[in-house]
Formats: structure tokens, sequence, C-alpha cells
């Protein structure tokens, strides 16, 4: 049984946490744009959601103890976050679930766009991400900073949380104090590194008293044996705060290598399970973090005494009630490990969101007769859709042409990173089947025929649910787009003859660098052309830009940036600058375009709602949204 084992009590220092699951501290860009320095409503509903799902320790979005820190544009400030941590905790304090105040420092790895005055870290060396150099923390801003700490740790505590917890992990002018990478002071805080650490952890543990929980969340390695914090390190400086903490929560990465904080779908769960286990101290709670999205997994770090909690951040993201569904024997909705949506760190500043997930269902339909809707399509858009229909207490079934459910992604979960969809596809198979909900495959109904081009031809008439009148969400998927080569749905589907592949990728959402890895990993002879200076460039907002690169380059994948394609004839192709016009030609069996489907013609009447692909190209997230949305919209 996997429901005792996460929902056991767990005791942080003189509070009891009531399960095992940790929700951690994350940037939301939740914040009221009229105070975006505060935790406002948003934030409430955000934390309140995951407590009552059953989360045992919910850590609020890190806040900037001093002014000078103002990392991005809604960053919380601790000086204005007193009301808002009150209003978090007296939401999630009927559930039992203990609230901590995350509080932190950005550092070096902040911006000056706000402030317009320099960044403060502890020596001149310029961030690898912005390239801006900080100025070098004097002594005097040092002292304010373990003050900062201190204040806003009791500010916390004042206002009704159960502790902070402490940043010193990626994102934190503690850990580039830690680091030899960052830190070449030449003063005491040089020649020991972890001094500042434990000024900061004392200062807090003062503040607060005995009775308050103390976190840390502590990066113990950068990936940066050379000069980098290591395990060996940490190990020392662990031995030295344990006292003055009651949990820590190891994690990795620096500034160096941001990826590798939130990895996706290419990196393991659970990867830092053995670091957890060889830095566990006596006394002191140990949280394993790093991709723990499955509840198996949680369960055996906890069973085998790796962990005394596990933080399933992202896991909560794709399914708030996931320790409630546990306890009741379902299944939660499955986390993808795409970071698509819950990566927020980004200059568009989105609100963090989650790939498959989608806002709440409504109430279930009372006191009235709910008219049958029929679903079109058992893709993402329609499953979620007839999910949400029939939890809504709406008659409703779903027909689909393919002899399969999930659209394109049973085709996209055999591309490297992209394994977890087919978990999705299954979950929801299990939900419909649960809710009873009827899938017809191959057949033509509704006055719709199932085309094999994925498209829906109206015209004739088969049953009595009348495409013309009844009520429809038409998520029929796109169509193929007319050109010379083989649409990457195809290839997807169809597999590809022998010989040369060549991908044109106008898009640059990552399906073309997923695809030529697979190929490349068969053995196959494999280049990408793009019109654009890097090769996958929305790789950038998921934060596998870099690694992708990374490899392409070691499966020997050709990479053809700022070029188009122009012919490809009789077994070769021509690829032209698109800066120079220059023109180059090289053997190909097959050019696979990676281009973007088009929406299929859908009928324009009341009661009718096409979602996802059947409207324009979309991601799985904008499919879901919609596909959710136009349920919400019928029960109305």
């Amino acid at each position: 049984m996997l429901g005792p084992v996460l929902d056991g009590e767990v005791a942080l220092g003189l509070r009891t946490a009531p399960s095992r699951v940790l929700f951690g501290p994350h940037v939301t860009h939740l914040a009221d744009p009229r105070r975006p320095r505060a935790l406002g409503p948003d934030h409430v509903a955000h934390y309140r959601a995951r407590a009552a799902g059953g989360a045992g320790v919910v850590v609020t979005e890190v806040a900037s103890v001093v002014a000078e820190d103002h990392p991005y544009e809604d960053a919380p400030l601790a000086d204005l976050c007193s009301a808002g941590w009150s209003a978090v905790a007296e939401a999630c304090r009927p559930y039992g679930t203990l609230v901590l105040a995350g509080l932190g420092h950005a550092g070096g790895q902040g911006s000056s766009a706000y402030t317009r005055g320099p960044l403060w870290a502890p020596s001149a060396v310029p961030d690898p991400a912005s390239g801006e150099v900080p100025a070098v923390l004097p002594p005097s801003g040092i002292a304010a900073v373990v003050e900062g700490f201190a204040s806003a740790a009791a500010a916390a505590v004042a206002a009704g949380c159960d502790g902070v917890e402490i940043g010193a992990g990626q994102h934190a002018l503690l850990r580039q104090f830690l680091s030899g990478l960052t830190n070449l002071r030449d003063d005491a805080y040089g020649a020991d590194r972890a001094l500042l650490l434990e000024e900061v952890l004392g200062a807090v543990r003062r503040a607060v008293g005995a009775d308050a929980v103390v976190g840390l969340r502590l990066t113990v390695d950068e990936l940066a044996p050379w000069a980098g914090i290591t395990p060996p390190v940490v190990r020392s400086v662990l031995s030295r705060v344990a006292p003055l903490v009651d949990l820590v929560v190891p994690v990795r990465g620096s500034a160096l290598t941001v990826g590798a904080t939130r990895p996706d779908g290419h990196t393991a769960p659970g990867f830092l399970r053995a670091a957890c286990r060889d830095l566990r101290v006596e006394g002191v709670a140990t949280v394993l973090a790093g991709s723990v999205v499955d509840v198996w997994l949680a369960a055996s770090a906890l069973a085998a005494g790796d962990a005394d909690l596990v933080e399933m951040t992202r896991a909560q993201l794709a399914d708030a009630d996931l320790v409630a569904q546990v306890r009741a024997g379902a299944s939660p909705r499955p986390c993808v490990l795409t970071n698509q949506q819950c990566r927020a760190r980004d200059v568009r500043n989105p609100r963090i969101s989650c790939t498959v997930a989608a806002p709440e269902v409504p109430e279930r339909v009372v006191g009235r007769s709910a008219e049958p809707v029929l679903v079109v399509g058992a893709g993402p858009a329609g499953l979620e859709a007839a999910r949400t229909l029939a939890r809504g207490g709406c008659p409703v079934r779903v027909v689909e042409r393919s002899s399969a459910v999930g659209g394109l992604l049973p085709l996209v979960a055999g591309l490297p990173g992209r394994e977890r969809f087919a978990r999705l596809v299954d979950w929801y198979v299990e939900e419909l089947t649960a809710s009873g909900v009827p899938i017809s495959h191959g057949v033509a109904w509704s006055g719709v025929v199932f085309q094999p081009g994925g498209h829906a031809d109206v015209g004739r008439q088969e049953s009595t649910h009348d495409l013309a009148t009844g009520r429809v969400v038409l998520a029929t998927g796109g169509v193929d787009r007319p050109g010379r080569g083989t649409p990457i749905a195809a290839a997807l589907r169809d597999g590809l003859p022998p010989g040369p592949v060549v991908i044109e990728d106008p898009v640059g959402d990552g399906a073309a660098v997923a695809l030529a890895e697979r190929l490349a990993g068969d053995g196959r002879e494999v280049a990408i052309v793009a019109p654009g200076v890097l090769i996958g460039p929305g790789l950038a907002r998921t934060g596998d830009l870099v690694d992708a690169q990374a490899r392409l380059a070691r499966a020997g994948v050709r990479r053809v940036t700022e070029s188009s394609v122009t012919a490809f004839a009789d077994g070769s192709v021509t690829v032209a600058d698109v800066v120079t016009g220059a023109a180059t030609s090289w053997p190909a069996a097959v050019l696979v375009d990676a281009g973007p489907r088009r929406a299929p013609p859908v009928p324009s009447r009341p009661g009718l709602i096409a979602v996802g692909d059947a409207v324009a190209p979309r991601t799985v997230a904008e499919a879901i949204r919609e596909g959710r949305a136009a349920a919400r919209e019928l029960m109305a």
C-alpha cells in the first residue's frame, strides 16, 4: 500500500506534518499587478489547493529579504508579505498542513533592471546566464543580509507561518558564498565559505525560537567539481549547521547548469536519491527532491529510509489532490516532465501552470436534464472534454476514427524524453472507463466520416445524434499541410524509408529535435535545417535548449542554421542560406516537414465547439485547456 507511506505523520522540530509530501517553493507570477511584490489572493488559492489535496508541508514562493534584491518583476519582498503569509497560513490551517515561508536573496543571479542599482554578490564574477557583473558585497551589506533574513523570519512566524525555509539552492546568494565558482574573496567569508550561511541560520534560529521550523534548501552538487560545491564539502557544512535546522532539502546545479535543478523527461526521476541518502544527518529531517513525480518512487524512498519527506512540487502542479487521490486508492493525473508550463523563470512572466492540468471541474449538474454531448476525436483535447463533461454529470460519448486513443500522443511518447505521455493516455482511459464514458473506434458518427487524413468530413448521417443540431465538441485534430516532404506526424506514424534524412524545422518547438535524436539513435544519417541561429529555440522555455544542442552533437546530427530548404528531388536536397542566399546540396532520401499542421474546415453553429488542433496548431497544454473550457461552456 502506497498511501500509508506517504500519509504518515512526520515530526519537523517541535511540529508535526500530516503527510510526508512537501510542495516546494517556485516562481508563480500569481501576484496582483497592483501589489506585484506581495503574496495575493491567487497565491492563497494556489497553496490552499495543495493543502486540501493532502500536502504535509507547503513552502511559499521565495521572498527577497532585502529590497535591493529584485530577481524578477513580481518577485515577493519579505517586507510586503506579512499579510499574504497570514492569509496562506490561515487557508492551510484546517488541513493541518505546515506552512513555511520561503526566504532568499538571488545575489548575482538577480537583475538590475528593476532597482537600477548594482547586483550584489560575493565576488565580481559575471553571471553565466545574463552576463551581468555584480558588485562585491561589502561587510555592511553582509550584515544587512543577515539582519534581513532574521527579521523576515520573525515576521513570517508572527504572521502565522509554522517556520521558514532558507534558500541556499541554485538561485541563491548563500550558495554563491559557499562556492569556489563565485566566492573569490580574500576576507573571512572567503577563507570560510560557509561562514555566512552559518551566521544567517544562527540569526534566523534566534529570531524564531525553538518552536518554529527552520528549513534549508541547499545545493549539494554544482556539477563543477573543479571549484564548485560537491557532496564532501556539503557534509562538512551540514555538520556545522545541523543544530540550527529541522529539515534539509538537497538540490543540485548552479548558474552554469540551469537545467540540472529542474530537468525534463530526459533525466530519470529521483536523481538525487543516492545523494539524499548519503547526506542524512541525525536529528534533521531530509527531503528527497529532484523530479519525484511518481507515487511509487516516493513511497520506495520513504520506505527504504532514504528520506523523511518527498518534495513532489511538479506532481502536485499536475494534480493538486495527489495525496488525497492516493488515500482514496485512485491514480493522480501524471506529470509528464516537459517543463512547458511549470518553468516560470521566463521573460514572458507566465503564470504557473501545468502541461497536463487545467482548472478544476464545475459542480455536477443537479436538478435539470443534461443534454448529451458527442466528443468527436480522442486526442488530448477530446479526452479532457469528455472527462470534464462526465465528472460534471453530463451524458457524453466519444468517437474516434482510429483504433487507439490519444491522438498524436502515443506517437510522441515514442520520442526521447517524451515517454511519459503514454502514461497520460493510460490515465485518461482509466478515468473515462471509471466514469462509464463509451469510446467508439473506426466508425462514422453524427454526420462525421473519419478519413485517413485525420480530419472530419461533414456530410453523412448515421446516427440519431445529428451534427447539425446536437451538442458537439469537435476535437478531430489538424490536417497535414501540403508540401514536398513527409509531414512529421506521418513520419512518426508510418516510419521512414531507408537513407539519409533531412528535417526542415520552421517552428523550433522541439519535435524535430526529438525525432532527430531517435533517428540518429537508430543509426540513421540525420540533418536538421532551421531558419534561425539555433536549433529548437522553443526549448529555451523548458530549460532544455543547451542540453538539446549537446545531445544532437553527441548523436552526430548535422545542424544547419539560418537556412531553408529550397528543393528536394531525385535523392538530393538543396538548402539556401537565408542571409546570403548561397545554396548547398547534399544527398537525402527523405525530407521531413516539421512545420505546423492546419486546422480542418469546421462548421459554425450554436452547440458545436471546435478545440485543439481543429482550431489551430496547439500544444498539449493548450489542447487540454480548450477541451476543459469547451466542456464548461456546454454545461454552463
